[in-house]
Formats: C-alpha cells, sequence, structure tokens
C-alpha cells in the first residue's frame, strides 16, 4: 500500500466516529438543543458495542446495541432539558463525566480488568475497500440529513421547532416530541460513532477511548453552523489533523506533540471563526450606523 493511500486510509478511519457524533449534535441544533454531552454517548456506544459482540460473537449486534444503548443514554438530556428545561451545557458535561466513570466501573465489574479489555475472540466489523460498512454509512448519512433538513416536511418542522417553537406550536407542531426525537437521533448517532472507535478503527475497550472526540464533534458543528455538509468539511479538517499526527508519531516525534495536533488545529479553528464573526458584527453595526 502506497504512503498516500495509507494516509487517505487513516483520515477516512479518523472521520467516521466524529463525523457520525458531528452529525447528531447538527440535529440537535437545528432543533434547539445545544448537546455538548455527546463524548459520554459516544463512550457509552463504545462499551456497549464491545460488551455485546464479546458476549454474542456478533459485531453487527454490537453496533445495534451501541446505537440503543446511546439513545437510551440520551434520555437524561431529553428530560432534563426539553421535559424539566434545565441547562443543557451543564446536563451534557454531566453526561460526560458520568459516561466516564460508569464504563469504568463496568469494565471491572464485567470484565474484571482495569484500563483495557482486548480478548482474542472479539469480533470487529469486517472492511470492504479498507473501510468498514459505518464509514459508509455516515457518508450517506450527510446526503440524507441535508435532504431532510432541507426538503422534507419532518425536518422543516423539526427547524421550526428549533428557531420559532411558539409558531410551531400554533400551526399544530408540538416542539416538545421534535426536540425529544432530534436527541434520540444524536444518541443513535453517537453510538454508531462508538461502535465504529470500539469495532471499526480498533477491536477492544479502554477507560475513555473517545479521548476529546465528542468535543471535536461539538466544535465541527459550531464551524459548519449546524449543516451537514458543512460539518461533513469541518470534522474532515481535524481527522486529517488526527491522521497527519499519527503519521509524524511514527517519524519519531513524540506521542504527546501528535496527540494535541487535532485540538490545536480545533483551537485554531475556534479562534479564526470567532474572529470573522466579530468582525462581520462590527460591520454590520458600522453599516448601520
Amino acid at each position: 500500500m502506497t504512503p498516500d493511500l495509507d494516509l487517505l486510509l487513516s483520515v477516512l478511519r479518523a472521520l467516521t466516529p466524529i463525523l457520525l457524533a458531528a452529525l447528531g449534535g447538527a440535529i440537535c441544533e437545528r432543533a434547539g438543543v445545544f448537546n455538548i454531552g455527546l463524548e459520554g454517548m459516544m463512550l457509552i456506544g463504545c462499551f456497549s458495542a464491545v460488551a455485546t459482540s464479546w458476549f454474542t460473537g456478533s459485531p453487527w449486534l454490537g453496533t445495534a446495541a451501541a446505537a440503543l444503548a446511546a439513545a437510551a443514554y440520551s434520555l437524561i438530556l431529553a428530560v432534563g432539558a426539553v421535559t424539566l428545561r434545565g441547562d443543557a451545557v451543564v446536563l451534557g458535561v454531566a453526561m460526560n463525566l458520568l459516561a466516564l466513570g460508569l464504563t469504568g466501573f463496568l469494565l471491572r465489574t464485567v470484565f474484571g480488568v482495569r484500563g483495557t479489555f482486548d480478548d482474542p475472540a472479539l469480533t470487529g466489523l469486517p472492511l470492504i475497500g479498507g473501510q468498514s460498512p459505518l464509514a459508509y454509512l455516515s457518508w450517506a448519512a450527510v446526503a440524507l440529513t441535508a435532504f431532510v433538513l432541507t426538503r422534507h416536511v419532518w425536518g422543516l418542522r423539526l427547524r421550526g421547532a428549533g428557531q420559532a417553537p411558539d409558531a410551531a406550536a400554533a400551526l399544530g407542531v408540538s416542539p416538545v416530541a421534535y426536540r425529544y426525537a432530534a436527541v434520540l437521533a444524536s444518541g443513535v448517532l453517537c453510538g454508531l460513532g462508538g461502535a465504529q472507535l470500539a469495532l471499526g478503527n480498533v477491536t477492544l475497550f479502554s477507560e475513555n477511548m473517545t479521548a476529546g472526540r465528542g468535543w471535536i464533534a461539538v466544535v465541527a458543528v459550531m464551524l459548519g453552523r449546524a449543516a451537514p455538509v458543512g460539518v461533513l468539511l469541518s470534522a474532515l479538517l481535524f481527522a486529517l489533523a488526527e491522521a497527519v499526527g499519527f503519521r509524524l508519531q511514527g517519524l519519531g516525534l513524540p506521542q504527546q506533540a501528535t496527540d494535541a495536533a487535532p485540538y490545536a488545529v480545533t483551537l485554531a479553528a475556534l479562534f479564526l471563526t470567532t474572529a470573522r464573526r466579530r468582525r462581520a458584527a462590527r460591520t454590520t453595526t458600522g453599516a448601520a450606523v
């Protein structure tokens, strides 16, 4: 395999979990729910995928379990932020911390190990053209999400529930129902992202194996302005940084420096985006004056 092709495959492997989680975050954003609990949902998906695959011998059942478990976990955000009208940011942070502690506890309770569970009997997802089926699913999900949000009545109502909930309710659309659906959809997508990490990119579970990818997905939503194509391009940028970091590590750079590459790109992108928005706001204010 040529180095360029190997790098491309690495980028696509790194892209899949971030893209799936970011699409879930984008759907929530359009529904009016700021979801920063993507990291915790992904981690729950990782553990559920590995545990179910190990006990059943089927990575497909593991993937389904990851989606269902993360969707169930997302109900914490749905009930807390939508029904009880709590602070979505506080709930999201709490969910991330809870998932980290819960999966670590279950790792010791279920498998009797600390740190990492890796067993030859654990079956990973098959590869098609160097990628798992979830990679192709994530690309299709971008097109499907873009179509639904801009062309389908469900997507238009969801956006209405997020932008003008009172007007949507007056037209007979339930903002609560659509926001619940959006949060559950984000849980499913984050669970699939977790399954990709645990059964597609590798075949194991380790504590905190999401390693900030959920937070990067949140940034991808912000940079892409919750538009599926914009989210794809943002996630691709971070995936490229991660893949290049691994490549530089292979060339002898310290692991700490290469691991920081995606986060350095994240901070730079946030800085540039914030500066651009402030400049546009000043221009708009000056024109109005």
